[in-house]
């Protein structure tokens, strides 16, 4: 029997945002997108990483490789420290989370290092998903995550773990996921291409380490 997959998006984006990945998986998965993640967000909703994992959790219905991209990436880490019995593999593609980089300047100054090397060609994809997500909804939902210490949860993390970023992503850094990688004994891995949108521009890579994951003994 097949090991679904559950992904879940980046900050303000939706499930197009899987498309050149999902189109490579030979397994069943879902796109499941959350407040602050494909989701315009009611005034009074919890954003933070731990809230938004509650509501991951009522739509995985059964044990699966979890795949989490950028701010995803630390909702997918608190619903395997919560609930680990859902959680057959963790996939985290370009991760933020990184206290140490988490001034305003020092994000900003990080997005644009990583925007400039990324195809131009990516705007028209990715404009809609922000706009649908909106940008009030998205920026209470980046403050919420800013001080999110994914270093310190995923000491918790009992799933195998695998850490995929792209060789000019600097809002995920190599030595953030070595950390990572190093914290959870699991393995990092630096795509030769690309910054950080791997999961639209590196497709191909991304779901061979899927399906890789997919595959791992389980653990617990």
């Amino acid at each position: 029997m097949s090991t679904p997959v559950v992904l879940v998006p980046g900050l303000g984006l939706g499930v197009e945002s899987y498309a050149p990945t999902v189109e490579h998986l030979s397994l069943p998965y879902n796109v499941v997108t959350l407040p602050g993640y494909g989701e315009p967000a009611g005034e009074r909703e919890d954003l933070h990483p731990e809230a938004l994992a509650a509501i991951l959790e009522r739509k995985v219905r059964e044990r699966s490789v979890l795949v989490g991209h950028s701010a995803g990436a630390q909702i997918a880490v608190e619903l395997a420290v919560a609930h680990p019995e859902l959680v057959h593999a963790l996939v985290l593609i370009a991760p933020s989370g990184d206290t140490k980089a988490s001034s305003w300047l020092d994000l900003g100054m990080r997005w644009l290092e990583s925007a400039a090397p990324e195809s131009p060609k990516l705007i028209p994809v990715l404009a809609p998903q922000y706009a649908r997500t909106g940008m009030p909804t998205i920026a209470r939902a980046a403050a919420a995550c800013r001080k999110h210490d994914l270093a310190a949860v995923i000491t918790r993390v009992k799933a195998p773990v695998v850490i995929i970023r792209s060789q000019h992503d600097h809002l995920s850094s190599a030595d953030f996921a070595s950390r990572l990688a190093a914290l959870t004994h699991g393995e990092a891995r630096t795509l030769s291409t690309g910054a950080h949108m791997p999961v639209l521009t590196n497709g191909p890579e991304v779901a061979a380490l899927i399906h890789r994951a997919a595959a791992a003994r389980p653990t617990g």
